[in-house]
């Protein structure tokens, strides 16, 4: 053998050797090895009411939920209590806490049973291994968690070790310390104490038989004082002079005072009579605060909308008012922090619901989070309600037009009356009322008439015959605009030929009016003036030296007709 060869093989014994020397445990993946020390909590002694010979399976954490329950649903609650670390209870009785334990865990925690490992070391070999705590040890799992008024309480399990003992998964000592308290937030009322032991029995799923019953009486009761609030404020409202303040408020606030009476008397039936199981109650709960927040919401939004809409309807006339600028500004700025303040509340609104029902602890808001996808639908059913929202604030702050401002839209002239969220409402000089997009404010031009100077040149165009004299009509024109009322700046006042074709020649008269309003008035006015003075200028036949006014082919046409 060459000496290359001889170091060849050298090397490959010596990574043999190293091979060889790696445990069976790392070999076979992330495990606890056999002669490690486990990982527990030492206590100098194990409290509980069985001492070393336990009647339960203690030794993984889903034995310890399994026999616990199995004890409970048997009502040996003398075995039950072996998996309560007694250590924080001075002089408490195994048993009742035990019977209450298992009440909170049966009625009130649904039990995420796949997440329970049947391994003593509790390592989750079910997850993935981008868990970071994929493979590990653990000692403790929280399993739930129940409010209490001040704080969160966690219902948790811990692997404990006495000296001398084996290690045991048994519920944690703070856990059971909190036992009685949460017993008097979770558990039976006194109502469903005194039903008939048959009722108590469980149906399906979590529910007992007087839950079932119990469900469609709370819906029933709810309804009823939904109906009758209803009724109440209709006859209020009946009892109230239309127009007023007061009846504005009552109407604003008819249907969310409704929903609150009905969301608010669940609530209430439920708190007093009827402690529902935990994924019934994990159903209703945020189902019901959502309804109240929204029924409260609705009725201060409804407060503010109904007195804003009063206060501008009461004034409009002053908003109109050609000179009155400032109330406009206010009015205007007021419109935009009402919005604003409502954005506020919403927005507070949702932050509370999220806070208080924990929506982000459950499985199913998680997964939605996590994958993004709750907020891409969120973002995009929203995105133009957001866009109308800033579009309305943007209209309100830059004041391109002010409630009570005259503009010019979509052919129409008309008064700015309310600016929405997402819509203007105009009213026409007819008294119709045209809701408009906002965008249309934004990315589209509109003429405003009172942004500046409510004064505007009014005009009217009327056709006159070629051979008119216009000159002639220049002195009635002149004679109008010295005595109407309705013009102003006589300077700015002309009369002249803007169009002409074979048939006739268009005559356009220009006058200054104060403000639309009476500006249009005076426009009839002065069109009804000048087709007069023409009436007495024109001809009476087309014979005559006189010069012709008003086109003669209507006449022609007539006078052929008759002697045909």
């Amino acid at each position: 053998m060459g000496p290359a060869l001889g170091f060849l093989v050298a090397r490959i014994l010596f990574v043999v050797a190293l091979i060889a020397m790696v445990p069976p445990a790392l070999a076979q993946g992330r495990s606890v090895a056999e002669d490690s020390e486990p990982y527990v909590y030492e206590v100098e002694s194990l409290q509980n009411a069985t001492g070393a010979e336990t009647p339960l399976d203690l030794d993984t954490p889903m034995g310890l939920m399994e026999s616990f329950l199995a004890a409970g649903e048997a009502g040996d609650w003398e075995s039950a209590s072996a998996a309560l670390d007694l250590a924080n209870v001075d002089g408490g009785d195994p048993d009742r806490l035990s019977a209450q334990l298992y009440d909170l865990v049966h009625r009130s925690i649904p039990i995420s049973w796949t997440s329970l490992p049947d391994r003593p070391d509790a390592v989750d070999t079910a997850t993935t291994s981008e868990d970071p705590m994929a493979g590990v040890a653990r000692r403790s799992i929280t399993i739930g968690r129940l409010a209490l008024p001040d704080r969160l309480i966690p219902i948790r399990i811990a692997r404990v070790q006495a000296p001398d003992g084996e290690p045991v998964w048994v519920f944690s000592r703070q856990t059971v310390a909190n036992v009685p308290a949460l017993y008097e937030v979770y558990g039976p009322t006194a109502f469903e104490k005194a039903l008939p032991a048959s009722l108590r029995k469980q149906a399906f799923w979590t529910l007992a038989w007087w839950e079932v019953i119990a469900l469609p009486l709370i819906l029933l009761a709810g309804v009823l004082a939904a109906a009758l609030t209803y009724l109440a404020i209709r006859r209020w409202r009946a009892s109230i002079e239309d127009g007023t303040k007061l009846h504005g408020v009552v109407t604003a606030i008819h249907m969310p005072a409704t929903l609150l009476a009905f969301a608010g008397t669940i609530a209430l039936v439920r708190a007093t009579f009827f402690k529902l199981s935990g994924p019934v109650r994990d159903l209703l709960d945020p189902l019901q605060l959502t309804l109240i927040v929204a029924a409260i919401i609705g009725i201060a939004l409804s407060v503010i909308e109904a007195l804003f809409d009063f206060v501008t309807s009461e004034r409009t006339e002053e908003l109109e008012a050609p000179d009155n600028h400032e109330d406009r500004n206010f009015y205007t700025k007021l419109s935009a922090m009402r919005r604003i303040v409502t954005v506020l509340l919403l927005l507070g609104g949702i932050g509370f619901l999220l806070v208080a029902s924990n929506l982000s602890s459950t499985l199913g808001f998680s997964i939605m989070a996590s994958a993004g996808v709750l907020g891409l639908v969120l973002v995009f059913a929203a995105r133009k309600a957001l866009g109308d929202i800033m579009a309305s604030v943007q209209i309100a702050f830059a004041q391109t037009a002010r409630i009570g401002d005259a503009v010019h839209y979509d052919g129409q002239w008309c008064y700015v009356e309310k600016i929405g969220f997402t819509h203007l409402r105009l009213r026409t000089w007819d008294e119709r009322r045209v809701i408009a997009p906002v965008s249309d404010f934004t990315s589209n031009s509109f003429e405003n008439w009172t942004k500046q100077d409510s004064s505007l040149m009014m005009h009217v165009d009327l056709e006159f015959d070629n051979r008119a004299d216009i000159d002639r009509l220049r002195g009635p024109f002149r004679e109008f605009v010295d005595r109407d009322e309705g013009v102003i700046d006589g300077e700015d006042a002309a009369c002249n030929v803007i169009d002409q074709n074979a048939k006739a020649m268009v005559v356009r008269f220009l006058v200054r009016a104060r403000d639309p309003k009476s500006g249009w008035r005076m426009h009839c006015r002065l069109r009804e003036h000048m087709l007069a003075a023409a009436t007495k200028l024109d001809a009476a036949t087309g014979d005559e030296p006189m010069p012709v006014y008003f086109a003669r082919e209507r006449e022609v046409q007539v006078t052929e007709g008759a002697a045909a």
